[in-house]
C-alpha cells in the first residue's frame, strides 16, 4: 500500500514538472514572438510604424525594447495590459488616425533610450525636455502620414 501511494506520489510530481516545463516553454515562446516587428507589423495600423523601424538605425532591436520595460514583473503586467489595450482597439475599430504614446509609454520608451545610450546621454540636459523624443521624434519610425492616408498595397 506505501509502494502505490509512493508510486502516485511520483506520477503527480514528473506530471506536475512536466505540466511546468510546457507552460513555461509556451510562455517564453509567446513573449519572444510577439516582440518582433513581424508580428506587430500583422496589424494595418502598425504596417507603417513596422517599415520605417524596418528602414533605421533600430532595425535589430525588437519593437519590444523599447517599448516595454526592460526587465522584472514590470514587463509582463505592461506588456499584457498594452497587448489587450491594442487588441480591444483594433477589433471594435476604435484605433485613433493618429497613434500618440501615453505618460506610462512616454516613460518606458524613454529609459529605455536612456538605458541603450547611457553613455551618449551623460551630458545632455534634459530639464527643458524631459523626453529622448521631444528632440528625436522621428527615430526610429520616421514621419508619419495619418492612418486615413497610408496605403499598404504592395509597399
Amino acid at each position: 500500500m506505501t509502494e502505490n501511494r509512493s508510486k502516485t506520489g511520483l506520477k503527480i510530481v514528473v506530471l506536475g514538472l512536466l505540466l511546468g516545463v510546457v507552460l513555461y516553454g509556451g510562455f517564453a515562446f509567446s513573449m519572444k514572438s510577439t516582440d518582433q516587428a513581424q508580428f506587430c507589423g500583422n496589424c494595418h495600423t502598425m504596417y507603417e510604424y513596422v517599415r520605417t523601424h524596418q528602414m533605421s538605425g533600430h532595425a535589430k532591436q525588437a519593437c519590444n525594447e523599447c517599448h516595454i520595460p526592460a526587465s522584472g514583473v514590470e514587463r509582463y503586467v505592461f506588456k499584457a495590459k498594452s497587448g489587450a489595450h491594442d487588441s480591444y482597439v483594433t477589433a471594435f475599430g476604435t484605433v485613433p488616425d493618429v497613434i500618440h504614446a501615453g505618460l506610462d509609454t512616454k516613460e518606458v520608451v524613454n529609459d529605455n533610450c536612456k538605458r541603450c545610450h547611457d553613455i551618449t546621454v551623460l551630458n545632455v540636459a534634459m530639464d527643458v525636455k524631459p523626453y529622448c523624443t521631444d528632440c528625436h521624434r522621428s527615430v526610429p519610425h520616421m514621419n508619419k502620414l495619418p492612418i486615413s492616408k497610408r496605403s499598404a498595397a504592395n509597399e
